[in-house]
């Protein structure tokens, strides 16, 4: 993810003083020239760095947190404090009408990803918010901008009015707001035209469609890889059209994050959603808090609760459960399982949301294309191999390999880890919550996790080691 680097900074430079019984000015110092060089290097205004770090600097070297106990701890709250304070303290949702239809005009440069996050928006409010989307084509400039918002829409199954590119995109608005209202549809998505850069044309055409259309959204799309260019463009955009959030895009990207850290102080628009991949349902409301607690590397257990309940079906978990329990857990089953956990994104990212794995995932890499190998080798598994995982023999392990296309050694390896799995997962099945805590401490971290989920070492790290090493 965008933060990635910056996070591992901040991380580096708070451990020089978590570890300390106690700290002195001197201490402070050196940890706040790490967080300075941190934020400058991920693209953070220089501005909001000075101030960020005077706060931060003020309120560490006060008598409380230097007299305190764990002084450390009380410097990371801060500095997680003054994170959240600085992307916005609270999470912004969308401010929908309490009666018709709700407006939101999609604004921002050509490339930033209007098109696809209109989509993506519309996909989210329906799914959330039990909303009857209309999107609007009215980028008549860009080549193909039509056609793409059209085959969004047969993507998602939702509606897209468009009039072709001989109509003025005012003319567009007002027709479809019409159409909207005879289709009882009471949410609007208008994706306006873009430039390569900020010209006096596109923001009269802008102020146009938005006298007409009367938004009561106006969100700005902002492509998180321009870095700085990113906050100027937001100001820009503010200040001529009073934009009332913005959607940050390509997070996911090799990005330095610091146009997140920097938009709301800089303009005062709140971040309201990010885009984190191409798909489209891969978009989330930007909490700042939570944020700030993944920067830190102290996990994001509320954002993956609602991952998880939004991939993982209710009654098959409780199915799932029983199974467990009851050590009639097969391999259908896990290749269910292996799918749910496919739709919750990148695994590495996931794990990163758990509290405390964010550093013991540093040193390697977890190559989610295993997961097409195990549910490969399941695939070459008989119906009755799936249905009784006993019947695993030497022959039948080499068949099924051969049937892969993998080696014996990682058939061996996941029949193993699969069947450690079932034993374990019976066992805490059977647990009450202080034995299972135990259990979980005494595990630390190694054994219990996805069968064939290895990790393996980065490049140029520990070369040679980490082969056949068990999952987390």
């Amino acid at each position: 993810m965008a933060f990635d680097s910056l996070s591992d900074r901040l991380q580096g430079a708070l451990k020089k003083v978590t570890g300390k019984g106690k700290l002195n000015e001197k201490d402070i110092e050196n940890m706040m020239r790490e967080v300075r060089l941190s934020l400058l290097e991920a693209d953070v205004n220089y501005k909001v760095v000075k101030q960020f770090t005077n706060e931060v600097k003020e309120k560490a070297l006060g008598e409380k947190v230097l007299k305190s106990l764990s002084p450390g701890q009380q410097v990371v709250k801060i500095v997680h404090e003054e994170l959240k304070q600085l992307m916005g303290e609270d999470a912004h949702g969308v401010a929908f009408k309490g009666h018709g239809t709700t407006v939101i005009m999609l604004v921002g440069l050509q490339g930033a990803g209007k098109t696809t996050h209109a989509g993506k928006l519309a996909n989210y409010m329906r799914k959330k918010h039990n909303k009857k989307p209309l999107m609007v084509a009215a980028d008549i400039y860009r080549p193909a901008a039509i056609d793409q918002l059209e085959t969004v829409g047969k993507q998602l199954n939702v509606p897209v009015f468009s009039m072709g590119t001989d109509v003025s995109p005012v003319e567009i608005a007002k027709k479809a707001l019409q159409q909207a209202t005879e289709n009882k549809n009471d949410l609007v998505i208008i994706d306006t035209a873009g430039r390569l850069h900020i010209d006096e044309a596109l923001m009269d055409e802008l102020q146009q469609v938005k006298e007409i259309a009367k938004p009561d959204e106006i969100l700005l799309t902002v492509d998180a890889m321009t870095g700085q260019d990113a906050v100027t463009v937001a100001d820009s955009f503010h200040k001529q059209l009073n934009v009332t959030g913005a959607i940050l895009t390509k997070l996911d990207g090799d990005t330095r994050g610091g146009a997140a850290l920097s938009i709301r102080k800089v303009t005062g628009v709140p971040i309201k959603f990010m885009g984190l991949g191409e798909q489209l349902d891969k978009i989330e409301v930007f909490h700042p808090e939570r944020m700030a607690s993944r920067i830190l590397g102290m996990g994001d257990v509320l954002t993956l609760i609602e991952k998880a309940q939004d991939a993982i079906d209710e009654e098959e978990a409780m199915d799932m459960a029983k199974k467990f329990k009851e050590a009639t857990f097969d391999y259908n089953d896990f290749k269910k399982q292996i799918k749910q956990i496919k739709r919750l994104g990148n695994l590495k990212g996931i794990m990163k949301m758990i509290p405390g794995m964010g550093k013991q995932l540093n040193n390697v890499d977890i190559d989610d294309k295993q997961f097409n190998y195990i549910e490969a080798i399941i695939n070459s598994m008989t119906k009755e191999e799936r249905r009784n995982p006993n019947l695993m023999s030497s022959s039948r392990r080499r068949r099924i390999a051969e049937g892969a296309g993998r080696n014996i050694s990682e058939v061996n390896r996941i029949i193993k880890q699969f069947e450690e799995m079932r034993k374990m997962m019976k066992k805490m099945m059977n647990m009450d919550e202080r034995q299972m805590s135990r259990m979980m401490n005494n595990q630390g971290g190694a054994g219990g996790g996805l069968p064939g989920m290895a990790p393996k070492p980065k490049k140029g790290k520990g070369k040679g080691k980490g082969r056949g090493r068990r999952p987390f």
